[in-house]
């Protein structure tokens, strides 16, 4: 019996029962058939090994792709979690998905890995990879799956915890086997363990089980995969450059911000210059929220249990609020994780008609998260967090107009904050669970789609992906070493509208409910700036330096004259520091270099007779004398000046 194949450029092809997708690859080429990891039948992943046993449309996952390096660092996985149990047979393993650029496995062991241990397992999964050992899926029924790994419970909590199959032999489970060794899991894997020879193990750390800290807590190893030691060496390398850029380590070095353990995890504090890097971020939102059509409003940190029950936060997101507390004799009060609520209640104050709409409300206002502890990380996850929250009102006839507002928005933000590689996820409505009417959801996402479209923003859409109260497009960028961050997001919401009950006045006189579209283009300002630091390895861009340029006077005769310096680039809005101490003119030179300042004015008897400076800039070392003080303070203002 003959099956017919649809191959993705829409041909078709016919081939024996029984045919494979290594078949199908080496059918095609060579070359692909060397390439192939996996095989996808109709959409869903398969082992290359497996028959294709109807009529389907198959695409040959190569490991050159996102898809089949995913696979590749997957089937690492396995084999970490083989060489780990060989090394360690007293260890209970639990869980290894691949992740970004890299794959982890949690294990139960009764002392932390040490960087030896890591290198002796990694000698071991060479070993094992050397070996080429093919990988064998067999599915089997749930007792025996339990009584296989009988001696790992997390294991067996796992296979207590699949679905019912339909089938008449009930519950079924998916291993995987390498000779000796098996491993729960779905699959696929490459079709044998010497495809992974350009991995290598990172780190571990301690992680919970199953993200709670009320479990044991496991030692997590990290890895990586590629296709081949050329791409590996290249992440290696932007490894250690993302080291040397880390956000923590320049924050310490530049006097930003800190995280003393007496406030408690994932919160931070700023310091002189942080705040003014802050505040320079933040007049900047107002200003861009401003000539945008936004007005400003102001909320709480707090309100009343009561409020985040209509919400639906209550519901939805109360694990990630922090507990509640009793006040006005019983009354139960919540620290605010978000701002919209508060903006609905601003909306509602008053009648509303349609010659008001689009009313869009904008906020930089603290919200608090209890993050678990395991995934805090500097400013990139706090749970003290200031957000440059904006929720638009609309009509229905307006959501096209508005996102494309808003997409432009985002666009306009970034780019003058120096990104350029832009990419966006557009996730659609879930299959099962989501509120509002199917021809506004139909409208929303082709909004959002034309939107992407028209701003020239190359996206993928996350098919059913979406809030089941609407969809929405998050915009991500790519930074200076390739990483990819996201950003700001775009999302309409057909459920606050009516669980506050939302309604305008429309032209006919009769009452119709809006469209709210929450938007935060930082994201949060604590996360963005953690980026912006990574991203320009502190060295910030001339309008966004805390201290723009510092006044280096020779010796002490020349601090009179420092401070005439200082206080003429302070009249034209530049933000200027006179190092006045007891060092030579190199030391402090070099101080401000280290500091990333971007210009160094030097200051001595020459300059004082003729009212000059000698400017050096950053990324120049020669150093111009005897520029006259009036052209210095032009070219730095104007060099250093905002976007708007």
């Amino acid at each position: 019996m003959a099956v017919q194949i649809t191959l993705p450029d829409g041909s078709d092809r016919e081939y024996p029962d029984g045919v494979t997708g290594a078949d199908v690859a080496a059918s095609i080429g060579a070359r692909l058939a060397k390439a192939a990891v996996a095989v996808k039948v109709d959409g869903e992943p398969r082992d290359l090994s497996r028959a294709i046993e109807a009529d389907s449309a198959v695409e040959i996952v190569t490991e050159n792709t996102e898809a089949g390096r995913h696979i590749m660092r997957h089937s690492a996985a396995h084999v970490l979690a083989q060489a780990v149990l060989d090394r360690y047979p007293e260890a209970k393993f639990a869980v290894g998905p691949p992740i970004e650029d890299g794959f982890y496995y949690d294990f139960e062991v009764e002392t932390p890995f040490t960087p030896d241990d890591l290198d002796s397992i990694e000698a071991r999964m060479a070993e094992i990879i050397a070996a080429d050992q093919p990988f064998e899926r067999e599915v089997i029924a749930a007792p025996d799956a339990e009584a296989m790994f009988h001696d790992q419970p997390f294991k067996i909590e796992i296979i207590q915890g699949v679905d019912e199959s339909e089938g008449a032999g009930g519950t079924e489970v998916s291993i995987y086997r390498n000779l000796e060794f098996a491993d729960l899991c779905r699959g696929p894997h490459v079709p044998s363990t010497g495809r992974l020879s350009a991995m290598k193990l990172l780190r571990s750390a301690g992680a919970y089980w199953r993200g709670d800290e009320n479990n044991p807590q496991l030692q997590r190893i990290y890895g990586t995969a590629w296709e081949s030691k050329k791409e590996l060496d290249a992440f290696l390398n932007r490894r250690e450059e993302a080291a040397k850029r880390d956000h923590r380590k320049l924050g310490r070095e530049l006097d930003l911000y800190s995280f003393p353990q007496e406030l408690g995890s994932g919160l931070a504090i700023w310091h002189p210059n942080g705040g003014m890097l802050r505040k320079v971020i933040e007049d900047y939102s107002r200003q861009i929220h401003e000539d945008f059509g936004f007005v400003f409003v102001n909320s709480p940190h707090v309100a009343k249990a009561k409020l985040w029950q209509t919400s639906g936060h209550l519901d939805f997101y109360s694990e990630n609020m922090y507990p509640g507390m009793e006040l006005d004799e019983g009354e139960a009060y919540r620290v605010k994780p978000m701002n919209c609520p508060f903006h609905v209640l601003v909306y509602k104050s008053q009648a509303r008609s349609y010659r008001e709409l689009p009313l869009r409300f904008s906020e930089l206002g603290a919200v608090y998260r209890y993050e678990r502890s395991g995934v805090l990380h500097g400013l990139l996850r706090v749970r003290g967090l200031t957000m440059d929250d904006s929720h638009t009102f609309t009509t229905r006839e307006q959501i096209a107009d508005e996102l494309a507002t808003h997409l432009d928005f985002v666009v306009t933000l970034l780019s003058e904050f120096g990104f350029t590689d832009f990419e966006a996820d557009l996730s659609t409505r879930p299959e099962d669970k989501w509120v509002g009417e199917l021809d506004l959801w139909e409208t929303a996402t082709n909004a959002l789609r034309d939107a992407l479209v028209k701003a020239e923003v190359p996206f993928q859409i996350a098919e059913g992906e979406g809030a089941f109260y609407g969809p929405k497009i998050d915009v991500h960028i790519r930074d200076a070493i390739g990483r990819r961050w996201q950003m700001s997001t775009i999302q309409v919401d057909f459920s606050l509208p009516e669980r506050f009950e939302l309604e305008y006045t429309a032209p006919g006189n009769d009452r119709q409910r809006p469209v709210m579209i929450h938007s935060a283009k930082f994201g949060s300002v604590e996360r963005f700036i953690g980026v912006l630091v990574e991203h320009y390895a502190g060295a910030l861009p001339g309008w966004l330096s805390p201290i723009q340029a510092t006044v280096v006077p020779v010796a002490d005769r020349h601090d009179d004259y420092a401070g005439e310096v200082a206080a003429a680039f302070r009249a034209a809005g530049v933000r200027i520091h006179v190092d006045t101490t007891d060092e030579t003119v190199g030391e402090k030179i070099r101080r401000a270099i280290t500091h990333k300042h971007p210009a160094v004015l030097v200051v001595g008897d020459n300059d004082v007779e003729r009212h000059s400076v000698g400017l050096r800039l950053r990324g120049d070392d020669t150093e111009r004398r005897g520029v006259p003080l009036e052209a210095a303070v032009e070219e730095l203002a104007e060099a250093f000046a905002a976007p708007r």
